[in-house]
């Protein structure tokens, strides 16, 4: 392929900066070939979300395998990922609903979000968002497919911000989604296509659901951040994995019949 690397769709480079990114997995990249592609790169997330979505099922099948509770399985399957991340989403989740619902205009909301200081707001987010977990991946995990499922949400999830960092502006004009750079909508529908082809292989009888459940919440997510602040920041794209990976495994439970 005869073009540029910042130009071209597909990187070689592009996964592990994605990695490096979004987990906290140490890794050796070359700093200037990762900032040379920016938000070019972000087709990558759904190919991170199966990884954590990979060990976070294969813990909760080897947990409930030796006969532990499914509750338990459920806290493991829930723990990995953050363990993974570095609790990077919760936190985003915490500081968005901190600004969201403890501002006033977009500019207080703004300033809220950037305070590392965590309120009621945030501890609740975080408390309901891990509590709704949870409870759904330990009905799920009497399913047969409930591994297929936790590896779905997580890519699902992930897709979603690649999504809103190429349809939404920055909301702040600093920080770590503005320095990150805005993905072509060619990166984003690459996102969407591996997840798509992704679901249709590993579960498609609930490929179809799955898909237009997790692209509604990413819409709505991003409705809802450009009407607060009029973009997205690092905080709002976790927030939306959060509310999208539950989106998810909240379908798959009403798909299952429980």
């Amino acid at each position: 392929m005869r073009k540029s690397d910042k130009s071209a769709l597909l990187h070689w480079i592009d996964v592990p900066a994605a990695f490096g990114l979004l987990t906290r997995i140490p890794l050796r990249l070359n700093t200037a070939k990762v900032t040379a592609r920016g938000g070019s790169s972000a087709w990558a997330f759904p190919i991170v979300g199966v990884f954590i979505g990979l060990v976070a099922a294969a813990v909760t099948a080897a947990v409930h395998w030796i006969g532990l509770p499914s509750a338990v399985a459920a806290i493991f399957a829930v723990l990995v990922p953050v363990i993974i991340t570095g609790a990077m989403h919760e936190d985003g989740l915490a500081d968005t609903a901190d600004g969201f619902w403890g501002g006033w205009d977009k500019e207080r909301r703004l300033e809220i979000m950037k305070d590392s200081h965590i309120g009621t707001y945030g501890t609740l987010a975080i408390g309901l968002s891990l509590l709704l977990r949870g409870v759904l991946i330990t009905a799920l995990v009497s399913d047969e497919e409930y591994m297929q499922g936790l590896i779905l949400a997580a890519m699902m999830s992930r897709a979603s911000m690649a999504g809103l960092l190429t349809f939404l502006p920055n909301a702040r004009g600093v920080g770590l989604s503005s320095s990150y750079g805005r993905p072509s909508n060619s990166v984003s529908l690459l996102a969407m296509i591996i997840c798509i082809c992704t679901a249709l292989i590993i579960i498609p009888s609930h490929a179809v659901s799955i898909t237009l459940v997790a692209l509604i919440s990413t819409i709505l997510c991003g409705l809802y951040a450009k009407s607060k602040i009029g973009g997205q920041t690092g905080d709002v794209l976790g927030a939306t994995q959060q509310v999208t990976e539950i989106a998810v495994l909240f379908t798959l439970l009403a798909e299952v019949g429980f």
